[in-house]
């Protein structure tokens, strides 16, 4: 049992260090899922290419349409100008003097309207650049500042957020976008809270040390050209129709679960819509938005429409195809025999269902690197057990959602996190002058989900 236990941690020992190396996942996810099979005794060929890539393609089916509009969508808020209209306003209002606020805002208005986390960081960065000089705070500060506003309460916390992370569980748990609306509110509100605590306090320690927003920083951005903006109001507009339609569509009188009946959905083989609809619901959400961006500033889009609309199905196939890779990787190491001892020691927690979750979650979103990807495999491989233990306690799946949505976005922003990396190459910074900041934002977030899942585990 040790060697078989063994395979599976060396396995994943390896795809974060690949990872973190900067090694493509989708090459290398497949490669070490085979070394385990192979330490582990099992047959290779048949591992790969029936549970693997079966697995691996079953998750693109499922999900490759809210990851090529949530990129088009971005996409599209970036070249209309619309991203960079809102993160200026919100940044100019509030002022050099409430430069961290201003910033962890734009970022959470933009997140929570749908758009990528990659287009949040370029549309922020060079207000975020501007204020934190005026206001003569450390540049290095302002990776933990983006991290908080776009990484954390509103990626997975506050409900009905189109992000990924809180979309993936719903096919699991049979919820929607909304799920849990109250344990998610409160959960954000304090990870914003003791977030902006942490960083102001860093900007305190740095003021009292006399250190200033510094010299000779790379990649330092331009002045911003504002003429091309759309205004403020229109720039909200496409946020709005994505939040307020996906709430219509999900939950409210339009709701998509009524559009069909049953006959029909059985004859597609859907068993239970509600394991669909809330995807339903975010594809029409985000093509509606992603028309309204598109018409808010058509002279600044023209032109540059089909280089846009590229460049954001390169970045979904790119972002799919890496988290089914590692999805793919979660299902094959499920069939081998070290994985039920690795099962049992996280269900050793009897009784505790949402504890465990929050362990596994996080504990394999801290491995892959990917909230979305830690996410899937946890739940593709033990979300059954999850939800019999809950429905036997008469716990709500719509609480094994949202403490399920919000650990994938704890741990996931390890050193390895593509994410990571790509904030701080946009900021132009390292890991040695910024992570710092970004991981306390990665334990605060940790701590309120655990803290969550063992307050809801006493009193429900």
């Amino acid at each position: 049992m040790f060697l078989e236990v063994f395979a599976i941690l060396l396995a994943l020992g390896l795809l974060m260090l690949f990872a973190y190396r900067g090694f493509p996942v989708i090459v290398f996810a497949p490669i070490f899922t085979l070394l385990a099979v192979v330490i582990s005794g099992k047959a290779l060929l048949p591992s790969y290419t029936e549970v693997y890539m079966t697995n691996a393609a079953s998750y693109i089916k499922t999900y490759f349409p809210v990851f090529l509009l949530g990129a088009i969508f971005g996409k599209a808020m970036e070249l209309s100008g619309a991203a960079s209209s809102i993160a200026h306003a919100i940044v100019r209002s509030l002022g050099s003097k409430r430069a961290m606020l201003a910033v962890v805002l734009a970022c959470a208005v933009l997140t929570y309207g749908g758009v990528s986390l990659f287009v949040v960081a370029f549309a922020v960065y060079p207000f975020a650049a501007a204020i934190f000089r005026e206001g003569n705070i450390p540049k290095r500060l302002i990776p933990g500042t983006i991290a908080l506003g776009a990484f954390t309460f509103t990626m997975d916390a506050l409900p009905g957020t189109p992000q990924i992370q809180n979309i993936i569980p719903t096919a699991y748990f049979g919820t929607d976008a909304y799920a849990a609306p109250v344990v998610g509110i409160i959960g954000g509100a304090l990870i914003f809270a003791a977030g902006l605590y942490w960083l102001e306090r860093r900007r305190k320690q740095a003021e009292l040390a006399g250190e200033g927003y510094g010299d000779n920083h790379k990649n330092e951005p331009e002045a911003a050209e504002e003429t091309n903006y759309p205004k403020l109001w229109l720039a909200l507009l496409p946020l709005a129709l994505v939040l307020v339609l996906n709430f219509l569509l999900s939950r409210g009188a339009l709701t998509v679960t009524t559009w069909y009946d049953e006959e029909l959905l059985q004859s597609f083989n859907i068993a239970n819509v509600k394991s669909v609809s809330s995807i339903w619901a975010l594809i029409i959400a985000l093509t509606v938005g992603v028309i309204a961006a598109l018409c808010i500033n058509v002279r600044q889009v023209k032109g540059k429409l089909a280089a846009g609309l590229t460049a954001g199905a390169m970045g979904a196939l790119l972002a799919i195809f890496n988290t089914a890779s590692e999805v793919g990787f979660g299902n094959v190491v499920k069939t081998l025999p070290g994985f039920q001892a690795i099962q049992n020691g996280i269900h050793s927690m009897n009784g505790a269902p949402l504890l465990s979750e929050a362990v596994s979650v996080n504990l394999l979103a801290g491995i892959t690197g990917s909230a979305s990807g830690g996410l899937s495999i946890a739940l593709e491989v033990m979300s059954k057990t999850y939800l019999d233990a809950a429905n036997a306690m008469g716990i709500s799946p719509e609480l094994l959602h949202r403490i399920a949505s919000m650990a994938s976005g704890g741990m996931d922003t390890l050193p390895h996190n593509g994410a990571v990396i790509t904030l701080l190459a946009i900021t132009g910074l390292t890991h040695r002058q910024s992570y710092k900041d970004i991981f306390a934002i990665t334990i605060i977030k940790t701590v309120v989900v655990f803290a969550l899942a063992a307050v809801l585990t006493v009193i429900v």
